[in-house]
């Protein structure tokens, strides 16, 4: 595989495969075709599943720990030996900055494969819970755990190898088989993974299989095949709760990571200019397309002003153009329709009433959009409640802690946040009373393969990463025995 974006292959049951018809990926930087994905259908899908079913019930994938060791080592060996292809197919099809993709675009991602196989040689997947005394009678009790069965992992467009790897690489440690989906906006990428897979590594047939699809219909399969026992998605809530529904027929188990809209609180002893010079770099890192991404930026109201033009200076230096290039920052939306969504809730902002500082308007060629400053948000408006996806940044005054709190927690959503103070008690005290899976402190880093990441209220059912990952893909199974 020396061209990064040929037309692909779907992989079900071991076979690298076509479909009856195909779709085109477009360069978000250009718009211009960049290769053609299979349109998988519900006959895929079905075949897909089925082939999971099999090889999990068939084979030794689920209960041979050090089989799954080795196939995950060849995998990250794989993934490493192909980086460069992969990271000039992940800066075409995401529109991800080269300098991106040194992290949460790629290497990160690599290395996650790698945390789990490390993990697994020493998981302990039973525990002994001793011998109780029951009417006379002496037993000895202990717990398993045990894969879950056939995994449907979907994912988005925006960071598809880490989220992508982030679903198949616990899935696969803890024995499942998965059927992985790529997003209609970037299934190249995806497409590519299951070609390493099926050319590079012992995984067996059926074990891993990958689809890709322009419509919703095979994954409507996915999500209520009787044969599925687990659905992990990462998307948005609207997707997700449909997704959860569709699930509940069959009751199976639910992972959902879905929308975000967090707020960075900057308290009244903070470091205003560090604080804003981050702001505006977070809020169009890959041009806004992050869940975590915090865009609301909240501000004690006799600063407001200030911050606002700091932020608005911070905006004018990021470099924005062609992802390829490694000085650039920002690079485009991925599509014309984004760019659309994006652009009229910036409009409706300021129609209801808020201040455009800077940006609000489209580049071409390409699908380009401006760093983009709104100021005086009101908390309860339609650009403070809702996931914009976009490099929008919203600044929100408030009076005192209290209500900086009470506004940070005014949201449907709970995936993550950050707070700044010249106190890291006081930030660690108002981050604890904010509701969000995630939290950054004074600038600190929390995201890597053995932290835990999720959300609170909307923004979804479970974790990523870590030992919590695992956990997803595990059943718990309790023995007793006369001792």
């Amino acid at each position: 595989m020396t061209d990064p974006a040929p037309d692909r292959r779907l992989l079900i049951d071991g076979r690298l495969t076509g479909a009856k018809t195909t779709f085109a990926s477009l360069n978000p930087a250009t718009g211009a075709v960049l290769g053609h994905a299979p349109d998988a259908g519900p006959a895929e899908a079905e075949a897909a599943v089925v082939a999971a079913r099999r090889a999990f019930d068939t084979t030794v994938w689920a209960t041979d720990r050090d089989f799954r060791v080795r196939c995950l080592d060849q995998l990250h060996r794989a993934l490493v030996d192909h980086k460069e292809e992969l990271r000039a197919l992940t800066i075409e099809e995401v529109g991800a900055p080269h300098q991106l993709t040194a992290g949460a675009q790629l290497e990160e991602p690599i290395a996650t494969v790698r945390w789990y196989a490390d993990l697994l040689p020493a998981f302990e997947f039973s525990r002994d819970l001793g011998v109780v005394e029951v009417r006379g009678g002496r037993h000895r009790r202990w717990v398993e755990k045990e894969a879950a069965g056939v995994v449907s992992a979907i994912i988005p467009y925006n960071y598809p190898n880490q989220i992508g790897l982030a679903k198949l690489a616990p899935a696969l440690a803890a024995g499942c088989t998965v059927v992985l989906k790529g997003a209609p906006d970037a299934p190249l990428v995806t497409l590519f993974l299951g070609e390493l897979i099926a050319e590079h590594t012992d995984i067996p047939a059926g074990v891993v299989n990958v689809l890709s699809s322009s419509g919703a219909a095979a994954g409507e399969v996915m999500t209520t095949h009787p044969d599925v026992d687990v659905v992990t998605f990462t998307g948005s809530t609207a997707t997700g709760r449909r997704i959860m529904a569709a699930a509940s027929e069959t009751v199976k188990r639910v992972f959902l990571e879905l929308g975000g809209k967090s707020a960075m609180v900057l308290l009244d002893d903070a470091d205003f200019r560090t604080a804003s010079m981050m702001a505006s770099f977070m809020s169009c890192s890959h041009a806004g397309q992050g869940c975590a991404i915090c865009t609301r930026l909240l501000v004690p109201r006799e600063r407001h002003d200030e911050v606002v033009e700091m932020v608005a200076q911070g905006l004018a230096r990021i470099p924005v153009g062609d992802p390829a290039d490694p000085a650039t920052y920002m690079g485009p939306l991925i599509s014309e329709r984004q760019r659309d969504k994006v652009d009229a809730l910036v409009r409706r902002a300021v129609a209801d009433g808020a201040k455009l500082v800077c940006g609000g308007e489209r580049v071409d060629p390409g699908f380009f959009y401006k760093p983009t400053l709104l100021a005086g948000v009101d908390p309860d408006s339609e650009i403070a409640q809702e996931e914009v996806f976009g490099p929008v940044l919203s600044v929100i005054p408030y009076d005192e802690e209290d209500d900086a709190v009470r506004i940070a927690n005014n949201s449907a959503y709970g995936l993550s946040g950050a707070v700044f103070s010249a106190s890291e008690e006081r930030s660690v005290n108002v981050a604890r009373r904010i509701r969000s899976g995630t939290f950054s402190i004074n600038g600190g880093n929390y995201f890597a393969p053995d932290s835990p990441f999720g959300g609170y209220k909307q923004s979804g059912i479970g974790r990523e990463y870590g030992l919590e990952g695992l956990a997803e893909f595990l059943e718990t199974k309790t023995f007793g025995a006369p001792a």
